[in-house]
């Protein structure tokens, strides 16, 4: 099987190392990649936004599936253009995928699935974003409408700060924000394959947004992931399958925009159950790093039967017992103001350390050297028998990569490996 992944992310570069272990794929191509996939890949120069670019490159390469992994181009409709050009796809189509590109849109279909979530307050002038917030009381939780990289939300009990984040969303051309109720207890993601018909969940994980140790600091796109979590309840996924993905994709089904893909669940286990915090149309990016660490089956045929609507012919995937653990290490700056251009040494190292792979993120090549090229810069994975070996593992990586001024969480997992 022949391969072209879309993306340029350290997702991107679990999906495609996970594809260059499976021996059914005989070729693989990314577009546009980077340093770390191209390791792996045929990397190719063209803009992953643009459908009708990626749909040529995928018909020119004869392609027997092509993988898309961020939002960006799943919300543009690239999926789209690569169905259109007749050539099978993962990803939802550009209606699909606003499940995760507008919180109103996610909102309104949960209401009519009866999926059990958050009550929402959907509003787009700063007086009834004030009634909202008095109406729920603290802590607030104020979210961008559309696509904000997971960096939309704030959780607040500071009511001016609350307003202010809303104001500035409203601002936006077409701005809109959701306000709703604050759910207490852990959250869980939970990836769930979808074929528009039939759904297959993978296991659960559990990812760290806040930038810094103890969960403080701005919100990020992710800063490390563990699975699997000790702590979370017996019959967790049976009950997100049927009360909440299954639900999901027969509302999609009827409104004649059938989702196939992943749909990922981020779940609140609140004290009056289950709740989704949100959808997301992809793959969550650092959760999917430890996910695919510890599958067993071969993920090749398994994105296909999502996308050729077969999922309900495939054996049931089989996983690792190993633990997974991914620290990001990012740059100086982030989530705020990233610095790029940095040299990145130490990768060869880290990857030589049992258990563990070093995935890129945002790195470039210079004048033949890495350098770092985004927040995300790495993602160091490692796999053990347990949290505390696969976290051990992860941090041993970490400490042999040298990027000035970059930081990275020391606190992934530590209370999972502890319980």
């Amino acid at each position: 099987m022949k391969i072209l992944v879309v993306g340029t992310g350290a997702r991107e570069h679990a999906l495609v190392r996970a594809l260059s272990l499976d021996p059914s794929v005989t070729a693989l191509h990314a577009a546009p990649g980077n340093p770390g996939i191209g390791a792996l890949a045929t990397l190719h120069p063209v803009d992953q936004l643009d459908g009708p670019a990626v749909a040529a490159l995928a018909t020119e390469l004869g392609v027997d599936l092509v993988v898309v992994g961020p939002e960006a181009p799943l919300v543009a409709g690239v999926a789209d253009a690569v169905r259109a050009a007749g050539i099978p796809v993962f990803g939802p189509s550009g209606e699909g995928a606003r499940l995760e590109g507008s919180k109103a849109f996610a909102k309104e279909v949960m209401a009519a699935a009866g999926v059990p979530t958050a009550e929402p307050r959907v509003v787009t002038d700063a007086a009834d974003v004030a009634a909202a917030l008095d109406a729920f009381g603290a802590p607030y939780v104020v979210k961008e409408d559309g696509l904000a990289a997971g960096k939309g939300v704030v959780v607040t009990s500071d009511r001016a700060e609350a307003l202010a984040h809303a104001e500035a969303c409203l601002a936006k051309e077409g701005g809109a924000v959701v306000v709703e109720e604050y759910l207490d207890g852990p959250e869980v993601s939970l990836f769930v394959l979808c074929d528009g018909t039939d759904v297959v969940p993978l296991v659960p994980a559990q990812d760290f947004k806040r930038a810094h140790d103890g969960d403080e600091g701005p919100n990020t796109g992710g800063m490390g992931a563990y699975s699997p979590l000790p702590w979370a309840p017996d019959g967790l996924v049976e009950e997100v399958v049927e009360r909440v993905a299954k639900p999901t994709v027969a509302e999609m089904a009827r409104r004649g925009t059938p989702f196939s893909g992943v749909l990922y669940c981020g779940l609140a286990l609140t004290s009056k159950g289950v709740r989704v915090v949100e959808f997301n149309a992809r793959f969550g990016d650092p959760e999917t790093q430890v996910v695919l660490a510890r599958l067993a089956t071969p993920l090749a045929g398994v994105l296909l039967a999502s996308a050729t609507g077969t999922l309900a012919d495939l054996p049931p995937l089989e996983w690792r017992d190993d633990a997974a653990v991914t620290v990001v290490v990012a740059s100086e700056g982030y989530p705020a103001s990233p610095r790029s251009g940095d040299p990145i040494e130490g990768v060869d190292d880290a990857d030589a350390v049992p258990g563990v792979h070093v995935l890129h993120a945002g790195t470039a090549i210079v004048d033949g050297a890495l350098v770092s090229a985004g927040g995300r810069v790495l993602s160091v994975t490692a796999t053990g028998t347990d949290l505390a070996a696969a976290r051990t593992a992860a941090y041993a990586g970490v400490d042999r990569i040298s990027l000035a001024g970059s930081h990275h969480r020391s606190d992934i997992a530590a209370a999972a490996a502890a319980h």
